[in-house]
C-alpha cells in the first residue's frame, strides 16, 4: 500500500463524518456563539467546510507563507451550501493526493508566517496533522455547538447520546 493509499483510506473517512456534521448546522443560526471569546457558528463551520484547501496547499506547494497566502473566502448561507462547498474542495483535495507518488509525500514542506518557520516536515506528515488532525479537531468543536443548540449530534466515532449503536 503506497502512502497515499493509507491518506485516502483516513481522508474517505473523515470526509464522510464531516458531511453528516455540516448537514445539522442550523441555517438560522449563523451568528451564535457558545461564548464571546468563541467563533461564530458560521466562522467555525466554514473553516471546517474548506479545511481541504489547506490540506492541497500543502500537498501542491513547497512552503505557505500565512502572512501573504490567499486562500478563496466562503460564506456562510445553508448547511446544504456548506456540503457542496466540503464536497468540492474535498474532491480536488482527493484527486491530488490520489496522484501523488510517496517520494512526493515524503518531501519537505514548510509553513511559515513572514520570516518565523511555524513547522516543517514530509508533506505526509503535515498533512496528516496540520489539515487531518486539524479537521477533526474542529469537526469536534462543531460537534459540541451542535449539542449546545440541542441539535442531533451525528455519532461519529461510536454512537452518540443521539444516534445510540442499533438507531
Amino acid at each position: 500500500m503506497t502512502i497515499a493509499e493509507m491518506l485516502l483510506c483516513d481522508f474517505d473517512s473523515e470526509a464522510i463524518s464531516t458531511r453528516r456534521v455540516l448537514e445539522r448546522v442550523p441555517d438560522d443560526k449563523a451568528m451564535w456563539k457558545p461564548h464571546e471569546k468563541s467563533s461564530a457558528l458560521n466562522n467555525l463551520a466554514v473553516h471546517v467546510a474548506k479545511l481541504p484547501l489547506f490540506g492541497f496547499a500543502i500537498l501542491n506547494t513547497d512552503v505557505v507563507d500565512l502572512a501573504t497566502h490567499q486562500f478563496p473566502k466562503y460564506e456562510f448561507h445553508t448547511a446544504e451550501k456548506l456540503v457542496e462547498a466540503a464536497a468540492g474542495t474535498g474532491a480536488e483535495l482527493r484527486t491530488k493526493l490520489a496522484s501523488m507518488t510517496d517520494e512526493e509525500l515524503q518531501a519537505e514542506w514548510t509553513l511559515r508566517f513572514g520570516e518565523h518557520v511555524v513547522t516543517t516536515g514530509p508533506k505526509y506528515k503535515l498533512y496528516r496533522t496540520m489539515f487531518l488532525n486539524h479537521l477533526v479537531h474542529h469537526r469536534g468543536q462543531l460537534t459540541v455547538y451542535l449539542r449546545l443548540l440541542d441539535v442531533k449530534v451525528p455519532g461519529i466515532f461510536g454512537p452518540s447520546a443521539d444516534e445510540p449503536f442499533g438507531s
